[in-house]
């Protein structure tokens, strides 16, 4: 662990990259675990959330607060869920906004960052043995069924919830899977990441001018509800996927990697720029809107790019922006290590 040897520029650099990796988790599409993987945080998130097991919880409930926050490595998931706080609500707002009027170009520069983040793991990556090349194969395939699968319909079964947040959270710990994504094929991504949140936000403006009238409504009595059990689920699978993780990246560190690599590749699919958005209707053909009013996204409709327009050429620039921002922060990370020697 590194906590106690970071510099301040170097938990800055971690709020930073916090912020990066919790706007990235909010998209569709896009991986919070890639920027950890490219951003050279990966196995200590991992090895840091492994740390979360009964000797933590015997450590915290016998009052040995230090040793806890030593033990989990506190320091640094402190300053990274902060800079992902910050995110959530500033940075992932602004996301929103270029997403919905420049949305062609901030896809091309996720493409671009992906393809950049495949370069950093293939450049060092040696052990291409037949078993590591079908596992980079299998991610893959498995990346592109994903893209591929058309959604389900939502469901507020609290079970289900729970399921979704376990699975939803696989895009801070699994670099190339997108839980937003996956959200939306599992038919959750409003009611999950929208309705519920907004919810939250409308029953804390509430209680702060002491208006309890919420306690009647029993739509968002339910949606609390939905939003405690999928935080739980959530941080569920935070922990237990970690565990997993944090076991194969010490026996089977090449075998990771390569499906990690597999899986990153096959993410290129979700990512395609080029896409119109197909929303969700009812049985009249009218488009179905979320709590806010806003169209509820079903899908996406991939086309290739018509090389006359202009915007796909403004698009491929803002791809080679994406790859360039890849290599300068790996630069960049290098320099930092070489100077803190």
């Amino acid at each position: 662990m590194q906590q106690n040897t970071r510099t301040f520029t170097d938990r800055f650099f971690l709020i930073i990259k916090g912020l990066a990796m919790g706007a990235a988790n909010k998209v569709p599409g896009v991986s919070g675990g890639v920027v950890a993987f490219v951003a050279g945080f990966y196995e200590e998130f991992i090895y840091s959330l492994q740390k979360i097991n009964f000797k933590a919880f015997k450590l915290f409930i016998n009052f040995r607060f230090k040793s806890f926050w030593r033990y989990i490595n506190g320091r640094f998931l402190a300053l990274l869920i902060l800079g992902m706080l910050i995110s959530y609500f500033s940075i992932s707002k602004i996301l929103d906004y270029l997403i919905i009027h420049y949305e062609l170009y901030i896809w091309s520069a996720f493409f671009g960052m992906i393809i950049g983040s495949i370069y950093y793991i293939v450049k060092d990556f040696e052990d291409w043995s037949k078993r590591n090349i079908s596992l980079i194969l299998i991610g893959i395939i498995i990346g592109v069924s994903i893209s591929l699968l058309e959604p389900a319909k939502e469901n507020d079964n609290l079970w289900f919830v729970f399921i979704c947040g376990i699975i939803g959270v696989s895009g801070m710990t699994l670099p190339g899977l997108s839980g937003s994504f996956i959200l939306i094929l599992l038919g959750n991504y409003v009611l999950l990441l929208v309705d519920s949140v907004n919810a939250l936000y409308d029953t804390i403006a509430n209680i702060i001018h002491w208006d309890f009238s919420f306690t009647d409504d029993p739509k968002r009595i339910r949606l609390l509800q939905v939003l405690l059990v999928f935080s739980l689920g959530s941080l569920t699978g935070l922990v237990t996927l970690s565990h997993f993780l944090g076991y194969v990246l010490k026996y089977f560190k090449n075998a990771t990697f390569a499906a990690i690599t597999g899986f990153i590749a096959g993410s290129l699919g979700v990512v395609w720029p080029w896409k119109n958005k197909i929303y969700k209707t009812d049985a009249l053909g009218n488009t179905k809107l979320d709590a806010l009013g806003n169209p509820i996204l079903d899908n996406y409709d991939r086309y290739f790019p018509d090389f006359i327009a202009i915007e796909t050429y403004i698009g491929i620039f803002y791809i080679l922006i994406g790859i360039g921002l890849v290599l300068w922060l790996e630069w960049y990370g290098k320099r930092l290590k070489k100077t803190s020697k």
